[in-house]
């Protein structure tokens, strides 16, 4: 069966996908978690550079090394093999010149005595082998010679590149590198030496094969005390580096640390001063900055404590004048038929402005019961749609005065929610008193919907709307969209905000929209139980009854550089 056939099959079998899945799992879980701690830790990262780094340029200067001492083993070698193959050619060419006749039957003998003694004069070098083989011209009765013997002959013609026979048959001195099995224990890298020795009939080639056994060994040796001491530099470096990094890393963590538990709150959190080096004097300057930091939000607290309590008490104590006012106010308004009519004005005056006056002291303790902290939620569960009624109803006469019609569009069954009425009450009266205000005598449609965790309500006019931006500070305290319109409604300024609180006392949103000349809507967001949080609303912020855009209005594209 073929092998991809194979693995098909076996990839096919239920047990091989369980393994695949887990094998992937594994994969894609470590592969994460790797990622979320090469991201998170600056000392892994730090060591893995230096790692890589260090692997890199000791792996090059390593091979490096290798190689140069290599080449040097070889080269002296060459060296030596070629001057001993160039002595023993001198040697051998006298011995050998006396003889003219190509039939004379002492050459081979004489050949093998030099043979002989070439060999032996090599002996000292283990595993040499000398040949002398006839190269050029006519040695009819000249058949190889080689010390020692090496069986079969051929090994011999085989070993000795073709090449270099005819560069010694040219008369030159040569050498190659080749492989060869002379002795039957296995193939083995030879440098071969030839040298021509010139007769008065031709030529003889004196071959010489040294062994690289001593080379390969040295060079095995190298090359693996290089590695071992790349991979145990390595190691010492990466050693080095997380050390130092830790080092640099344990401050800066114990800062990180530090300034979460100041963010917190705790402001009295300081670090461990230790020496006086760059970190020591990190650790103390953010220590004098926590301090500082401490010291000034400590004042601030302090100022805006004071503050809330001049706030209160001062509310609380013109109540007391303002009593007593008000049962003054209260009589000359009552007795204003009898005064002259510039009195009589005076006295209406004075009792709209004392009604202000007084609804400004009421939002200001409500105010500072906010900012105290001291408000509390009374929940229970109430119907939305008559509170919304409810609150209609009571400022038809109002909205009457001011020339706007009010709209109500809620559920016809209940809508039960578990809210505070005052509070709920109080948003809706500020939210429609100012649609009435700001409504340019034009219909404030109010609409209530909900759904399985929230109730909405809305509150839409068609008046000068909102400048973009305004939507976010409508509700500062004290804040107007035109500082130079008349109230009518008396209002304190302060409504907005004490309806936000109120909201936010719920866990709900006040939310605004406007556009010039667009009107505005104000939507309110409550969970329909208490303490649930908010996903979404039943309506939408913006209102569903925008004008659409003219396309005539819109300017045409230009047909340059469009396909």
């Amino acid at each position: 069966m073929p092998l991809a056939r194979w693995y098909r099959r076996l990839r096919r079998h239920p047990a091989a996908q369980g393994i695949e899945r887990t094998l992937v799992h594994h994969v894609v879980v470590g592969y994460a978690a790797g990622r979320r701690a090469w991201r998170r830790s600056l000392q892994l990262r730090m060591v893995t550079i230096t790692l890589l780094v260090s692997g890199v340029l000791v792996g090059a200067f390593g091979t490096l090394v290798a190689s140069r001492i290599t080449d040097g083993l070889v080269r002296a070698r060459v060296d030596s093999g070629v001057e001993q193959v160039r002595e023993a050619a001198e040697l051998a060419a006298p011995q050998l010149g006396g003889i003219t006749d190509p039939a004379d039957t002492s050459l081979p003998s004489l050949v093998s005595q030099i043979g002989q003694r070439l060999a032996d004069t090599s002996s000292q070098d283990t595993g040499v082998v000398v040949a002398i083989l006839p190269s050029s011209g006519r040695v009819p009765s000249m058949a190889p010679r080689v010390f020692p013997p090496v069986q079969p002959l051929d090994r011999i013609d085989q070993a000795i590149p073709i090449a270099l026979r005819q560069r010694v048959a040219d008369g030159k001195l040569a050498h190659e590198f080749t492989t060869a099995d002379l002795d039957g224990k296995g193939v083995r890298q030879y440098l071969v030496v030839g040298s021509p020795i010139p007769l008065a009939f031709g030529r003889l080639g004196l071959y010489y094969l040294f062994p690289l056994t001593y080379e390969d060994n040295a060079a095995n040796l190298v090359q693996t005390t290089v590695t071992a001491t790349g991979v145990a530099l390595v190691l010492l470096l990466a050693i080095l580096a997380a050390l130092t990094t830790r080092l640099v890393v344990r401050p800066v963590r114990l800062a990180a640390r530090t300034a979460q538990r100041l963010s917190a709150g705790l402001l009295d959190q300081r670090m461990e001063v230790h020496g006086e080096d760059d970190l020591a004097l990190l650790a103390a300057s953010f220590n004098q900055m926590a301090q500082n930091l401490q010291r000034q939000i400590v004042r601030l607290e302090e100022m805006s404590r004071l503050q809330r309590r001049f706030t209160s008490d001062v509310s609380h104590e013109l109540r007391t004048p303002l009593t007593t006012i008000r049962m003054a106010a209260d009589l000359l308004f009552t007795s204003r038929g009898g005064f002259d009519p510039e009195v009589a004005r005076s006295a209406e005056l004075l009792q709209t402005e004392l009604d202000r006056f007084e609804n400004l002291l009421t939002d200001l303790l409500e105010i500072s019961r906010f900012d105290a902290g001291f408000a509390v939620l009374d929940a229970e569960p109430s119907d939305l749609a008559q509170i919304v009624t409810r609150v209609t109803e009571r400022l038809t006469s109002f909205a009457g005065r001011c020339g706007t019609a009010l709209e109500v569009t809620v559920p016809t069954s209940p809508v039960i929610a578990e809210v505070d009425p005052r509070r709920v009450e109080r948003i809706l009266r500020n939210l429609i008193g100012n649609a009435v205000e700001h409504g340019e005598k034009r219909p404030v449609r109010v609409c209530l919907a909900a759904d399985e965790h929230a109730v909405a309500m809305t509150v839409r006019d068609h008046g000068i709307g909102l400048a973009p931006g305004d939507e976010k500070q409508v509700f500062n305290r004290f804040w107007r969209a035109d500082p130079s319109r008349a109230r009518q409604t008396g209002g304190t300024g302060l409504g907005l905000s004490i309806s936000l609180e109120d909201a936010r006392l719920h866990g709900g949103w006040l939310e605004a929209w406007g556009q010039p000349g667009q009107g505005a809507q104000f939507r309110l967001t409550l969970p329909v139980r208490a303490g649930d949080r908010l996903t979404g609303s039943p309506l939408p912020l913006a209102p569903a009854d925008l004008p659409l855009p003219d396309p005539d209005a819109v300017p045409a594209l230009s047909g340059e550089g469009h396909a």
